[in-house]
């Protein structure tokens, strides 16, 4: 029936019944926001508009306005057809050029849908706050579409609900305001191809108090020293900050809990009063005094239930906490073994497997799953930040979250948990350094400790005591989309960097975990991830990501085992497995996933090993197991995988693990084995008695102390592959033109894993581009980024071309991406390399092919990701530092080269592992004679043990040797020289020079 005669309808039914039933008379009237007769286009932002959305291109729906005679208004509706796998839907935002939308004096919202009677849910949701439609909050419910025909859907605004797993930008406050708001989305079914159609959205009703005004307390949790008083604030507040319009009471009571009222607390009941006319945020206080008993007892809970008139309740009861005392474990002076023991011998089974359960922060809300299920830990996957993203907002997040950890028996802390790869890389304005690969071509054990020092100082001060970091894989093939995450190819060279889990944790005995600028560290990926074949990945369109890595055992051992072998000698704390499957030649198992790897992860790992440690799964790892979800639980306990990151699944998860510890599938000793691993750590990172955030480093973040750390590392990871005429330094006086796509994208300099899980091109935190750098570092600069400015008049162009950002899988070869620069970076090389003498620095995650450019390049720079400090690249560019960096990975002629590595029988590359010219330095003269003099002086070295001045000889030999290959690089020559620089790096000085030797006599 056509919306008209139902008005009619409604108003003749209004004429015969009491007026007190009718809708009251002081409604506003409706407030039209789509009427869908193309008032509003098919726009989007930051024009009002409507816009479809979906996972990927095939799921955005088709939506046309369509004439249709039953329109419940008007002649047109929006309709539209879907076919969704992923999700997908379409929003109307408002204009964010312009102010938004106050709704605050209506009830909710409503609109017309055509049900088609699919029995499916459809998700409606409205966004309020923030700078505009695409960085609001999300506000959500649903409705379902069990009817045919028109039907009017009317929402309260009071049926929606905060949106946790959505991130939005800008300072928002996690409150449905309704004073700034910017439109709706609305996210149609999955599985199914149909079809919709809408019409007539509109504000509705008149908002009363009780949907306007809002009690709450200051806090879900009040922990208390028995004896002590918990004071529990609490507040009146309504949208848009107006004075209440009547009365709101407030009556309290203290009821139920595992205290004792008259023995462990004095009981309290009464009723506050907040009169009409009182402000927006006006306070009142509740005490509940506790009393001492003098036994030794587990925490106990005190709720005090809340019952309002005149505005809504808070959303959950709060409770006082009577503080665990007087029981071993909670007594720092004794071992933490006994700790752990005692503590272990009082848990249940429930409590038990809440600590080998890891969540994402973004689905537990505001955290009352943490009490409910005994969590152990939570985690901020990438990109899951807070609001606003600032350290303070960390710290208060984590520390809401370990307050709910207050409200458990044994009140046992939360380890939360980040993948900071490249220095605090969730945290706008934190410090970040380059990625593991350019960490590796510094060549600086060192530096490396202290980049991992500078990035747990920056972690712990926003209340984080564990670090995802670092990743140890022997990268193996750089089509790989996480090749950047390692420091080379040559598990000699992963293993020096290995000193950065010094700068995260410390000593090697855990003494210092419980300092405020130390974090517990992860060796991940356990094992081989590095050594996936191309297209043996089964994830999606991954091609290397997450595929086999087929080996030997001894190439297993001695590529990809030797690195977690010298981590666990460091003493890491935590391990994380693989994606990855591994298929070791000869051993009759074929591939199979890491996870599942009993014989690995407990065999080598824990017992060959003697990892004393916890293992930490990847994110959702066990479903990529082999059977149904309790064999994917039973499969990746049984094997040693201690803690599971179950983001949104860890209701599921505790439910499986404890009904088969009940059935006897799982035993109990392999869960007591892993949760006294886990609360080892717990003791040792000082959590039982400093659970909160220690902000007093968090003026540090960020620092110009911490920054220059990285600008150091970005200083030294980058290797001057050519240089013709002396081209760099550069000098101040010559007249510069800078171009290409890189020189001024802070976001392309960062790469992946950067406020994101796969980063973004542009500027989203503080940093120093390239540019930028050679201007403060007082060059005569032209900055022309396509080159299109006239090239006439420069001494020398600096054209700075490479990646735009990715993260695992999704920067796979083959998956979107290749090693050839863009058309763009091309076309820049060329026209400035054609007009004046150049340099080329290419900001990569890996190696570009570049070869077929080479003739018309005159100096060619591996820049990496050097991460937020570009004058770091200037300082080399301008000569305020030497050039001294080395490849941490072989630089290929050809895709087809691929894989290409240091040790291959065959083995003729672009350029070979540990090339790197130098500035500043000349190289040693004297040919053969000289190296035989060094081959000697570096074998007295090893004899007597000096590895400093073993690797100054073989420093001076390699730059002897790559003087005279120049750019004449040959199978012949490329072979020794890479092979020197293993040897090099496992203390073999002079065998290294002996190769070099070789190399030299081949140029």
């Amino acid at each position: 029936m056509p919306r008209a005669a139902l008005l009619v309808s409604t108003a003749l039914l209004a004429a015969l019944i009491p007026l007190s039933a009718a809708s009251a008379a002081d409604d506003p009237a409706p407030t039209p926001v789509d009427h869908f007769e193309g008032e509003v286009p098919f726009a989007s932002q930051p024009a009002e508009g409507i816009f479809t959305w979906g996972s990927d291109s095939d799921d955005p729906p088709a939506l046309q306005f369509a004439d249709r005679a039953d329109a419940p208004e008007g002649a047109k509706v929006l309709s539209g057809t879907y076919d969704i796998s992923g999700y997908g839907g379409f929003t109307h935002d408002y204009a964010a050029t312009e102010p938004a939308h106050d709704w605050s004096a209506h009830q909710g919202i409503r609109f017309w849908w055509d049900g088609q009677d699919n029995g499916k849910k459809i998700a409606f949701e409205i966004k309020d706050g923030g700078a505009n439609g695409e960085a609001s909050e999300l506000w959500t419910t649903s409705f379902t579409d069990d009817f045919t025909g028109w039907k009017q859907i009317e929402i309260p605004f009071s049926d929606f609900v905060y949106r946790t797993d959505y991130q939005p930008v800008g300072g928002i406050d996690h409150v449905l305001g309704l004073t700034q708001m910017w439109g709706y989305a609305v996210t149609l079914p999955v599985g199914l191809k149909g079809q919709f159609a809408m019409d007539d959205v509109e504000l509705y009703g008149k908002a009363d108090q009780a949907l306007r005004a809002s009690v709450t307390t200051d806090a879900a949790v009040y922990p208390v020293k028995e004896g002590g008083t918990a004071t529990v604030k609490v507040t009146v507040a309504t949208t848009g900050s107006a004075p209440i319009d009547d009365p709101v009471t407030v009556a309290y009571e203290t009821s139920g809990g595992t205290a004792d009222a008259g023995k462990d607390y004095q009981a309290v009941s009464g009723t506050l009063t907040f009169p009409a006319g009182t402000a927006s945020g006006a306070t009142q206080t509740i005490k509940v005094p506790t009393l001492k008993d003098r036994s030794a007892e587990s925490a106990e809970t005190i709720p005090l239930k809340l019952t309002v008139t005149g505005a809504k309740a808070p959303a959950e009861t709060p409770q006082v906490v009577i503080d665990a005392h007087g029981l071993p474990y909670l007594d720092s002076k004794l071992p933490v073994k006994k700790r752990v023991a005692d503590l272990l011998s009082r848990m249940s089974l429930a409590e038990k497997v809440g600590q080998m359960t890891q969540a994402e922060r973004g689905a537990v809300g505001t955290g009352g799953d943490v009490t409910a299920y005994d969590l152990g830990s939570l985690l901020s996957g990438g990109g899951s930040t807070p609001t606003p993203n600032t350290a303070a907002a960390w710290a208060q997040m984590i520390d809401s979250f370990q307050l709910r950890a207050q409200a458990t028996r044994y009140q046992i802390p939360l380890i939360y948990g980040v993948d900071a790869v490249h220095g605090h890389n969730n945290l706008a304005g934190a410090t970040i350094m380059p990625h593991n690969i350019g960490i590796g071509a510094t060549r600086d054990p060192r530096l490396a400790e202290k980049t991992g020092a500078v990035t747990a100082s920056e972690v712990r001060a926003t209340g984080i005591p564990w670090d995802f970091a670092p990743c140890l894989c022997v990268s193996r093939d750089e089509r790989w989309g996480r090749s950047y995450e390692s420091f080379g190819e040559d598990p000699a060279l992963v293993k020096s960097m290995e000193t950065i889990i010094q700068g995260l944790q410390g000593r090697a005995d855990g003494r210092d975990l419980k300092d405020d600028d130390k974090v517990l560290a992860t060796a991940k990926h356990f094992v081989g991830d590095g050594g996936t074949a191309y297209g043996s990945s089964t994830t999606g369109s991954y091609t290397v990501d997450q595929g086999v890595t087929t080996v030997t055992r001894q190439q297993l051992e001695a590529v990809h085992l030797a690195p977690f072998q010298t981590a666990v000698d460091r003493g890491i704390g935590t391990v994380m497995p693989s994606y990855s499957s591994l298929d070791i030649v000869g051993d009759g198992q074929g591939p199979v996933k890491m996870h599942a790897r009993t014989d690995m992860i407990t065999g080598v790992l824990k017992g060959q090993m003697g990892f004393q440690g916890f293992v930490i799964s990847d994110w959702n790892a066990m479903d990529q197991l082999p059977g149904d979800y309790a064999a994917h639980v039973r499969t990746a306990v049984d094997a040693g995988v201690d803690m599971m990151m179950v983001p949104y699944g860890y209701k599921d998860f505790t439910a499986s693990l404890t009904d088969q510890v009940t059935a006897g599938t799982v035993t109990e000793q392999r869960i007591d084995d892993a949760v006294s691993r886990i609360l080892t750590q717990k003791f040792r990172l000082g959590l039982f008695e400093h659970p909160y955030a220690d902000t007093s480093g968090a003026a540090q973040i960020g620092s110009a102390k911490h920054r220059a750390v990285a600008r150091q590392a970005a200083a030294e990871s980058q290797v001057l592959l050519k240089n013709s005429d002396s081209v760099l330094p550069l000098k101040k006086s010559e007249k510069v033109y800078v171009a290409g796509s890189n020189a001024d994208d802070l976001g392309n300099q960062t790469g992946g894993w950067t406020l994101t899980w796969q980063g973004a091109s542009g500027t989203h935190t503080t940093g120093t581009t390239i540019l930028q750098g050679m201007k403060n570092a007082g060059g005569d600069v032209t900055y022309s980024k396509d080159a299109s400015a006239p090239t006439s008049g420069y001494d020398v162009g600096v054209v700075v071309v490479g990646e735009t950002p990715y993260a695992e899988g999704v920067g796979d070869v083959g998956n979107g991406n290749d090693l050839t620069l863009t058309p763009a970076d091309q076309a820049a090389v060329d026209k400035v390399c054609a007009a004046m003498k150049c340099a080329v620095l290419i900001v990569s995650g890996r190696p570009q092919l570049i070869g077929d450019r080479l003739g018309e390049i005159d100096s060619l720079v591996a820049s990496w990701l050097p991460g937020t400090e570009g004058d770091g690249v200037a300082d080399v560019l301008y000569g305020k530092k030497a050039f001294t960096g080395q490849l941490p990975v072989t630089w290929p002629k050809s895709e087809a080269q691929l894989p290409i590595n240091v040790g291959d029988a065959s083995y003729d590359p672009q350029y070979p592992y540990g090339w790197g010219l130098t500035t500043l330095t000349r190289a040693p003269k004297g040919g053969e004679a000289t190296l035989k003099s060094l081959g000697a002086a570096a074998r007295s070295a090893e004899r007597a043990g000096s590895d400093a001045a073993g690797r100054k000889l073989v420093a001076k030999a390699r730059l002897l040797v790559q003087a005279k290959i120049g750019q004449s690089i040959t199978a012949a020559v490329s072979k020794p020289f890479a092979d020197a620089d293993h040897l090099l790096l496992t203390g073999k000085y002079g065998a290294a020079v002996e190769k070099l030797t070789e190399a030299y006599r081949a140029a």
